[in-house]
């Protein structure tokens, strides 16, 4: 654990009490490694996960299910509107409570819960006569949403080895991305009804997996159950596999840290949580004022705008998406957090500004022929772009960065500005197109340079680290504390 103790003291918290933990507990063997990945783990991230698929399907609805909905029921344009928005309302109201929820119930019934929601919601929308039973629906699939982009990604985190951690937790953002895909992809041939009741049959595969994974040991040791905490560990490390180094590191840091009330919102913004509110809150406002939804929400009129073809280019979106996405899995736990981002926050500068200037060319009446195909390269760019890094990571490191005892109102904190960003894109897109095309590219542009810069100076390094090494680093706990 020298290396771990180098590390701490590199970031200037030498009078870290925690350090003495690290020491005396030592690590899982001489190199630090976990034990290899068991059934267990896999089961586990695959029930959560299909709550990602859940996110992902409903984010896909609404395209494929608009001309069937208006034409059935009736719908003028706002009302339609109104049906599509209001999910990312919904996710917010979840993202508010979502980590005081995981907190008092533990992450399993968290998700328990947010599938309720999400299965109530789909069933309106299947069966719903009028525009308010729609809405109804939206409404409490988008809080269903709020809770696992939560939970989610926390409870990967908390029961993953070090090494394997960061793939793992990116499964969430594939899992989306499957979501979405085969969301457009199913509703292209059966109705919206039956794409609707198509839309619990993930939220019953993890209603019912949940009875047979364990709950996040850490969370188990916050609440004072050491022995069930042990347990749940030795479920998922493997029966034959000593885990008395990291039960230790996990008993050791939440005691030292049950010396501390546990934090209120108000309360994140003390000094010593400073770095770790900063970069968990600025990931978020960067990955979506970079201009995400606008894009993945109107990239079929982007497309047209430009002189493409939507449909095609839609296709493209998704034939790039997805593998990307997973290229990004694979790279999590060789390449680092840290190359990955800066990698993706390029990309995506580099999408957006060939995009504007696309733009600007047609406006000058310039290389008629090739705007089209440059505005397509350049979505095409920012898509894979940022599906390799910047789509998954922000959540990925939010999970990581918290210490547990301010984990529930941070994470709440930090989900519902993703939320929020979300829709005051979504919202203002088609104003900001109206207003310039070009401009409005190039803003995404300046904001995705921005991040690279905030990524090269603030965002730290998590690969290969216990998330009690990360949170000791980031956040010191001093003697007087």
């Amino acid at each position: 654990m020298g290396k771990v103790k180098e590390s701490i003291e590199e970031e200037g918290q030498l009078s870290n009490p925690l350090l003495l933990v690290e020491e005396s507990c030592g690590g899982s063997d001489e190199n630090g490694s976990f034990s290899p990945t068991t059934s267990m783990v896999v089961l586990s991230t695959f029930v959560a996960v299909s709550g990602s698929y859940v996110f992902g399907s409903a984010v896909g609805y609404s395209s494929p299910a608009q001309s069937g909905i208006v034409e059935e029921l009736g719908l003028v344009v706002a009302q339609y509107s109104l049906f599509g928005s209001i999910l990312t309302i919904g996710a917010m109201i979840g993202a508010i409570v979502s980590g005081k929820i995981s907190d008092y119930i533990g992450r399993r019934g968290t998700m328990g819960i947010s599938e309720i929601f999400c299965i109530v919601g789909w069933l309106c929308i299947a069966f719903s006569k009028v525009a308010w039973w729609l809405d109804l629906g939206r409404l409490l699939v988008g809080c269903g949403m709020g809770l696992l982009s939560y939970v989610v990604p926390i409870y990967i985190a908390e029961i993953t080895p070090k090494n394997i951690r960061g793939a793992f937790t990116a499964v969430h953002q594939l899992m989306i991305c499957c979501g979405v895909s085969l969301t457009y992809l199913i509703g292209a041939f059966v109705n919206w009804r039956i794409l609707a009741i198509l839309g619990t049959i993930p939220c019953i595969i993890q209603l019912l997996g949940l009875f047979f994974i364990p709950e996040s040991p850490r969370w188990l040791a916050k609440i004072g159950q050491e022995k069930e905490c042990e347990a749940a560990l030795q479920r998922l490390r493997g029966e034959n596999v000593n885990i008395s180094h990291e039960v230790a590191e996990i008993r050791d840091y939440t005691k030292t840290l049950r010396r501390l009330s546990e934090a209120s919102t108000i309360e994140l913004f003390q000094w010593r949580y400073a770095r770790s509110l900063l970069v968990g809150v600025g990931l978020m406002v960067l990955q979506q004022f970079g201009g995400v939804n606008g894009i993945v929400f109107y990239a079929s009129a982007i497309f047209v705008s430009a002189g493409f073809s939507g449909s095609v280019g839609t296709i493209a979106m998704v034939v790039v998406q997805v593998p990307m996405t997973a290229l990004g899995v694979v790279l999590m736990d060789k390449s680092g957090r840290r190359p990955l981002l800066l990698v993706s926050s390029a990309g995506t500068f580099l999408g957006c500004f060939l995009v504007g200037l696309s733009f600007i060319l047609q406006d000058l009446q310039q290389w008629k022929g090739a705007t089209p195909i440059l505005a397509l390269v350049g979505v095409l760019v920012y898509t894979g772009s940022f599906s390799l890094g910047m789509g998954g990571i922000p959540w990925v490191i939010m999970s990581e960065i918290f210490p547990i005892n301010m984990k529930g109102s941070a994470g709440s904190l930090v989900t519902l500005v993703s939320w929020l960003g979300s829709w005051i894109i979504s919202f203002s897109f088609n104003f900001l197109m109206d207003w310039s095309s070009a401009g409005t590219f190039f803003s995404f542009s300046i904001i995705c340079g921005l991040t690279v810069v905030f990524v090269a100076t603030l965002v730290p390094e998590t690969k290969g680290r216990t998330l009690e090494e990360i949170q000791a680093s980031l956040n010191p706990i001093s003697a007087k504390d």
